[in-house]
């Protein structure tokens, strides 16, 4: 057993060798393999793009065709080749836990400000922390809530909650940053007002930073859905977390660039929030913050293990708002940091990526929706039998992501929900849903509409 005074850890020192890919080694793996399913894919499918170029044009059949079948073919692969090579250095536990300020901004949070607050009585985390509850001028009982659960509360000793009680409504950006000027300590977290810690994940979050390299300066915590059974959309969602979106930050992870350190629960060094600026005055205010810390070189991390369980919204209009939001806040981080797209770093390749989402979301709204119908009525020009060769590497997707978190969720002694009907709703009807309202987004902010947090 080893300490590193430096890191503030400690850490066991393997006598044994084993054979090790470096993480560039790995990109270049998952690329060219990526590359090898995409060829595979093009070839398979000349006589569909043929077809369909003599019914329209050659540009359009190889737009629409490419957008819906070849691109996301590509972006599953390297995906599926990412994370079969994934294994990531254990977390180690340290000698003397640093200080943490936690900040929640909150608005019209009073069904579960309570709940959430809550969970710090549960915590085991050993240093000190202090907790502001930021509250955003809300007109309901927030505050009220907040101020009765400090006064009766039993906190571990090492814990102070504080409310700051704001009159007027100015946006969450703002009163995350009065919280930041008022942190006593050198790590803060944000959490929503509408999220649970699990025990444990504070330990967990602050002992991936300080085993992450040194140039992390922030770290995206695992979101979970908490009410999957209030409808059949919140049960989708529950595969969306626990399938895409853990997927995906789990990838950027090994490349060093996790794109969206997510407000809902992220920790981040102080003198990086301070250095960037803070957060900015944007509807995504957490990805924009992001990339202006990957801009300057810095690298962002995610903790699978470290889960709070969040509430999605239960309903097609609170859904279609939230992501509408998502996909302005990605117009946004563009807007603010061009120069993302002229990085050399891996992180690099998902910036293309995240660019690729709007001709993607065009070409599944106005080409491949439309397909489905005309399918419908016996014309295959989009969607038929070929459409069915995405479904291998689809179970294959689906297969490896689940085995992963399968395999996180019992070290955390967690159990997969048997959620059947929501499954069969991803797979088949939500992104019916979603990739329409992203095209709202950013049509949204591409014609520069009124900004609202829009689900209170």
């Amino acid at each position: 057993m080893q300490y590193d005074s430096d890191a503030n850890r400690v850490y066991v020192r393997r006598t044994h060798k084993r054979f090790y890919l470096g993480v560039r080694n790995k990109f270049l793996v998952a690329l060219l393999g990526a590359f090898v399913w995409m060829g595979l894919s093009i070839w398979l499918a000349q006589p569909w793009v043929r077809d369909l170029g003599e019914l329209t044009h050659p540009a359009f059949a190889c737009f629409a065709i490419g957008f819906i079948a070849f691109v996301p073919g590509f972006m599953n692969g390297f995906l599926i080749f990412s994370l079969l090579m994934d294994n990531r250095p254990p977390r180690s536990p340290l000698r003397k836990y640093p200080g943490i300020t936690i900040l929640i901004a909150a608005y019209q949070e009073e069904k579960a400000i309570e709940n959430t607050l809550s969970a710090f009585t549960r915590s085991s985390y050993f240093g000190p922390v202090e907790v502001f509850v930021l509250n955003d001028g809300s007109r309901d009982r927030t505050a009220e809530i907040v101020r009765d659960f400090i006064g009766r509360a039993c906190l571990p000793p090492n814990y102070t909650i504080k409310l700051f009680d704001f009159e007027q409504n100015r946006g969450k950006s703002h009163v995350l940053n009065d919280g930041l000027a008022a942190a006593t300590h050198d790590l803060i977290i944000t959490l929503d007002g509408d999220c649970t810690l699990r025990e444990g994940s504070l330990r967990a979050i602050v002992e991936r930073l300080m085993s992450d390299p040194p140039l992390t300066q922030a770290i995206a915590g695992c979101v979970m859905a908490r009410n999957p059974g209030d409808s059949l959309i919140a049960a989708a969602q529950e595969w969306d977390y626990f399938h895409g979106i853990a997927a995906v930050k789990r990838m950027q992870s090994m490349y060093h660039g996790t794109l969206v350190a997510q407000g809902a629960f992220s920790l981040y060094r102080k003198k990086a929030l301070e250095a960037v600026g803070g957060w900015p005055e944007t509807v995504g205010e957490d990805i924009v913050i992001t990339w202006a810390m990957l801009e300057r070189g810095w690298r962002v991390g995610y903790a699978e293990d470290a889960i709070v369980f969040t509430e999605v919204p239960t309903t097609i209009k609170q859904f279609a708002l939230q992501r509408r939001r998502w996909s302005r806040g990605l117009m946004e981080a563009f807007a603010r940091h061009k120069n993302m797209l002229f990085s050399t770093r891996l992180t690099g390749l998902f910036i293309w990526w995240n660019l690729m989402f709007l001709p993607l979301d065009l070409a599944y709204t106005f080409i491949f929706i439309p397909g489905i119908v005309a399918a419908f009525f016996g014309h295959f020009w989009i969607v038929g039998p070929l459409t069915l060769a995405v479904l291998p590497l689809a179970l294959l997707w689906n297969g490896v992501i689940f085995r992963i978190q399968k395999k996180m969720y019992g070290r955390e002694g967690l159990k997969v929900t048997r959620n059947r009907r929501g499954f069969l709703f991803y797979c088949f009807v939500y992104t019916l849903i979603m990739q329409p309202v992203c095209v709202w987004g950013y049509l949204s902010e591409l014609l520069g509409l009124r900004k609202k947090w829009g689900t209170r």
